[in-house]
């Protein structure tokens, strides 16, 4: 019996994806890259961080915390492609939330987006896994050679928009009285972290108009 033996001539033919696939897998191998090497996050710089929610990663904005440790910080999550992306009106606006550094991966690097609630056109959860963030007004008299004094202290803010509309109208209702509230000192109004650790120090701002507090403290 006569055997005949075929052999492959040449080498295959490569497989060439289309623009769209090859975008797809650029996408895929970026984003292992960014998780294998994420850049490192450094507190008190100006840039947005990647934070764990869940099996989720988001974009978040980052400012300083309400207690006085290393450990956590506030954040306001963020949409990743904006809020005119596909499904930005749709993402939940929670506010500030107080944030673990440990759940932190590194700086934002847009290879992380397929890994956002975006991703899949979801809205935020309710359970984020995150306590709102707490903010506070110090109302101080300062003397020419900076040296400070606490007249007022409100708080705790759950919301920055709260604590920024009272600190507004506190600093109106001081404007041109800076100087003749406390004569020889400049009273000011600033909106700032609450400080845990000194919460017996602080006056409820739902308890009374913060204008009427600041009346009845100086």
């Amino acid at each position: 019996m006569i055997r005949r033996m075929f052999r492959r001539c040449g080498t295959a033919p490569s497989t060439v994806l289309a623009p769209e696939d090859q975008a797809v897998v650029d996408a895929f191998r970026a984003m292992l890259a960014a998780l294998r090497s994420p850049e490192p996050w450094t507190p008190g710089r100006c840039q947005d961080i990647a934070v764990r929610v869940g099996p989720f990663v988001e974009r978040a904005h980052t400012r300083p915390g309400d207690n006085h440790g290393p450990d956590i910080i506030a954040v306001a999550l963020q949409h990743p492609g904006g809020l005119y992306s596909l499904c930005g009106e749709r993402y939940r606006k929670p506010g500030w939330l107080r944030c673990e550094t440990a759940t932190i991966l590194g700086v934002w690097d847009p290879a992380y987006a397929p890994l956002t609630h975006a991703a899949a056109c979801l809205d935020l959860p309710d359970n984020i896994g995150m306590e709102p963030a707490h903010y506070a007004i110090y109302v101080e008299a300062r003397k020419p050679d900076g040296k400070g004094y606490p007249l007022l202290r409100l708080g705790p803010y759950t919301q920055t928009g709260h604590t920024s509309q009272d600190a507004d109208r506190l600093t109106a209702a001081l404007n041109g009285r800076e100087t003749t509230v406390a004569p020889g000192f400049t009273v000011t109004a600033r909106p700032a972290p609450f400080d845990v650790s000194d919460h017996q120090l602080f006056t409820d701002p739902y308890e009374a108009d913060a204008v009427v507090l600041l009346a009845a403290a100086v």
